[in-house]
């Protein structure tokens, strides 16, 4: 809202963090409310329908998230090492076909993982020992060998984690050169100021994600996979707001 609101926060860096935070408020209540509800009840349960909603919708979210934080990281390469270039760079209309991909991609691979795991038989088996329902915990459902399953999950995985973080570490490389290259200490820090926040989110969001999909379903752990389940669909988008705000005079200054 702030971001929208004032003008001098019209710019490709506030333009991502309001798609990035529409996208957190998105993910947590598409796995919150049913879980709060759980936790309530002695008997926890959620329909058919509601499971496979609430596993598209999660994990269309969850992929978008991926690659908008690379987006994100393209956005401070290109103020920081091309400023003399960077509007003519990050136009509307570029930063608007960046952003659309993200949410397509996302919602795309998500359509694809959520039809392979739910063609799996699971021979009467619905007891998921998870807080709510997604990819890992359901294929630990099935009752038929899921090696194909959990090889192109772990294909998907590479694809909208590794290699967005890969993307992410190159773009800070070059930054981190171009950073060190400037005279002035306060000039540094503003930079290095400016990227902070963000490497906070991607170490937070990208750490959990790579623990809980790149390992097969067959082996991880439940217990440790509820705690990381937990921490990237509602800490994580819980803390970034702060994370992105507390230390932003020019957030202080619209609020």
């Amino acid at each position: 809202m702030v971001s929208w609101l004032d003008p001098h926060l019209h710019t490709p860096m506030y333009f991502f963090l309001s798609n990035l935070s529409f996208l957190d408020l998105c993910y947590t209540t598409s796995v919150g409310p049913q879980m709060l509800l759980n936790f309530r009840r002695s008997h926890k349960s959620i329909s058919w329908a509601g499971c496979v909603a609430q596993l598209y919708i999660s994990l269309s979210l969850g992929c978008t998230e991926c690659l908008l934080l690379a987006i994100m990281a393209y956005d401070r390469y290109a103020a920081i090492c091309q400023p003399l270039r960077y509007t003519a760079i990050m136009s509307l209309r570029f930063c608007l076909q960046l952003a659309a991909t993200s949410w397509l991609c996302g919602f795309g691979n998500s359509m694809l993982q959520t039809i392979l795991t739910l063609r799996l038989p699971r021979c009467g088996r619905n007891q998921i020992d998870n807080l709510f329902c997604e990819v890992p915990a359901l294929l630990k459902l099935a009752c038929i060998d899921t090696s194909a399953n959990e090889a192109k999950l772990l294909a998907g995985a590479v694809i909208f984690l590794l290699v967005p973080l890969g993307f992410i570490l190159m773009s800070y490389v070059y930054i981190g050169t171009a950073v060190l290259k400037i005279h002035s200490a306060k000039g540094r820090f503003k930079a290095f100021n400016t990227c902070a926040s963000h490497l906070v989110v991607v170490s937070l969001f990208y750490g959990t994600g790579i623990s809980m999909y790149l390992q097969p379903p067959s082996s991880y752990s439940q217990q440790r996979g509820k705690i990381v389940s937990l921490f990237y669909t509602m800490v994580t988008p819980m803390l970034n707001p702060f994370i992105y705000t507390l230390r932003n005079k020019e957030v202080h200054g619209a609020l």
